[in-house]
């Protein structure tokens, strides 16, 4: 019998393809995995795209949001934990950001601000600069990178090519949340199989005993992964899922799914 309890998964480039879905062969793998053990999306995005991909794929575990500063209950749609950014740094962000006239989300448990918005709203989660060279995405996390009320990683967007700088408290990151689920649920670090594609994942591959990269994936995290997967246009987390995640779960090899 496996001792693996919880899967760990990223969504854009990883559960996601470019145009935004999950393909029909990662949809049925996920779902065969999450009748093995418990599966949580683990993603920057808000909680509005998290929980209509859990309903898809029929998660019921808890769902990590925001780059690790919200959790979710999929079935409610109801925070189970919030870490907010604070007004202070939260504050400093969106100046530096509208000063520079970068496109950027602003995310709270009850929706999405964008520049367009014109107002303020208390309660921040996360802030992301969006649709960044690479060049200028590692300017602004070199630019944030000295304060210590904020946690700065930038994250590939694969959908258009470009670069997201996210903005969560001091800390707060897919590992931490990746540590809460597992607190909660009864799984620990040796139990825990992670998939990601960015390198907002090192601190979800850090919690992990099992990692699966992406093909598209930086170097760095390559380096820790156990299993190299083809990119996300080619099914990868379905063939990680095939024919490294089934032998870790004891299932027979292929499990049914592998041609």
């Amino acid at each position: 019998m496996s001792g693996y309890r919880l899967l760990l998964l990223d969504l854009d480039g990883t559960l996601l393809g470019r145009d935004g879905r999950i393909s029909p062969r990662v949809a049925d793998a996920v779902r065969w995995a999450s009748g093995k053990l418990m599966v949580s999306i683990a993603t920057g995005r808000e909680i509005q795209d998290v929980r209509r991909f859990a309903s898809e794929l029929g998660l019921t575990a808890p769902q990590i949001c925001d780059n690790g500063a919200l959790i979710l209950d999929p079935a409610t749609g109801s925070p189970l934990f919030i870490w907010p950014l604070g007004d202070g740094p939260s504050s400093a962000v969106l100046e530096r950001l509208q000063g520079l006239g970068t496109d950027y989300i602003a995310t709270h448990p009850g929706g999405t601000l964008r520049p367009s918005s014109g107002r303020w709203v208390e309660g921040l989660v996360r802030i992301s600069a969006l649709d960044l060279p690479e060049d200028g995405a590692d300017r602004l996390v070199d630019e944030f990178a000295s304060n210590a009320d904020l946690e700065v990683v930038k994250a590939y967007l694969p959908y258009n090519g470009l670069w997201a700088v996210d903005f969560t408290h001091a800390g707060v990151n897919k590992g931490t949340a990746a540590r809460w689920v597992q607190e909660r649920t009864g799984a620990n670090v040796a139990q825990t199989i992670a998939a990601g594609d960015s390198y907002n994942d090192v601190p979800l591959f850090q919690a992990s005993e099992h990692r699966i990269a992406m093909a598209d994936a930086p170097e760095e995290l390559k380096a820790m992964a156990h299993f190299v997967a083809p990119s996300v246009d080619e099914d990868g987390l379905a063939v990680a899922i095939e024919y490294f995640a089934l032998p870790l779960l004891g299932a027979p090899y292929g499990g049914g799914l592998v041609e």
